[in-house]
């Protein structure tokens, strides 16, 4: 066996964070939610996360500084400010818009918006809970535990669950968590992600440039029953949409496309602009959906 052996303190940041990802997972998701001192929400997904005590019951997340600028994330501030989270746990019916989410907009966006994710009041703590998501975990912050001042250092935020809030449709005939049902995802390296009951996927990374959003995404398309919140994730990551001159290149070219679009069949369309989506061509999904009202 060949190993490959390195010294941490001659690779960059990048590279040991690379490795140690790549490594170490499949990672549990921390779908944390909170609010500023003046009561602004925030959302925003953590895989360096676990349990690590029931009684009494312990989580642990941490945001890491980033690593390009040393800047902190606002996650970290607000449980600084107001100590109180809202741990949402990440299943595959909502990955693609939990990761639309990690996008960086600027102060004042509202992540429940831009990702299409529905707020609900928590019953102790201030912060929202994730409709979406399986279980909702209510918790105090209980200590802040900074490992670093530069960049890539890591924050440990101990949290201790106040209230678990859990989708019935998760609990099998004696009460208790079905791993099937409630169909987990996880972290790993570089795109990838483990869907706990069906192996490895990848998700696309939020642009460097802002994603649309959902919230932008057109009515017609976002209330469509054709498609799920992972698509209307995929659909909300792109910068911007198509132009009617590539739209239109895009249906010259594109015999099925036509056809759908000669039918006059709303349905018809959405479903072809579905199988561009699960084919990963998100970019031909908008042209599909958009060349109705272009023509």
């Amino acid at each position: 066996m060949i190993m490959l052996t390195l010294d941490p303190k001659t690779l960059t940041p990048v590279q040991i964070q690379g490795y140690l990802q790549g490594a170490i997972g499949p990672r549990p998701i921390a779908f944390a939610s909170t609010v500023d001192a003046q009561g602004n929400p925030n959302l925003s997904p953590f895989s360096f996360f676990n349990i690590f005590s029931a009684n009494p019951p312990i989580l642990v997340f941490s945001p890491a500084r980033r690593v390009r600028d040393n800047t902190i994330k606002h996650t970290l501030i607000n449980c600084q400010e107001t100590r109180e989270v809202v741990i949402n746990v990440v299943n595959y019916a909502m990955v693609q818009q939990m990761s639309l989410s990690s996008t960086e907009y600027p102060d004042g966006v509202n992540e429940f918006i831009k990702a299409g994710f529905t707020a609900v009041p928590s019953h102790v703590v201030k912060p929202y809970r994730v409709q979406e998501s399986p279980v909702q975990l209510e918790c105090k912050v209980n200590e802040i535990i900074a490992l670093g001042t530069e960049g890539g250092a890591g924050n440990l935020i101990l949290c201790e669950v106040v209230k678990i809030h859990i989708n019935e449709a998760v609990l099998d005939a004696k009460g208790t968590i079905d791993p099937q049902a409630i169909d987990l995802v996880a972290r790993l390296g570089g795109n990838w992600y483990s869907r706990a009951n069906a192996g490895l996927f990848e998700v696309e990374k939020p642009l460097a440039t802002l994603g649309i959003g959902v919230d932008a995404i057109p009515s017609f398309v976002r209330e469509s029953a054709v498609f799920d919140g992972n698509d209307l994730g995929k659909l909300g990551n792109v910068e911007a949409l198509p132009t009617e001159a590539e739209i239109a290149i895009f249906v010259k070219e594109n015999l099925p496309v036509k056809a759908a679009l000669s039918s006059a069949d709303e349905e018809q369309v959405h479903l072809k602009a579905k199988a561009f989506l699960d084919a990963g061509a998100v970019d031909a999904a908008w042209k599909t959906l958009l060349a109705p009202r272009v023509h």
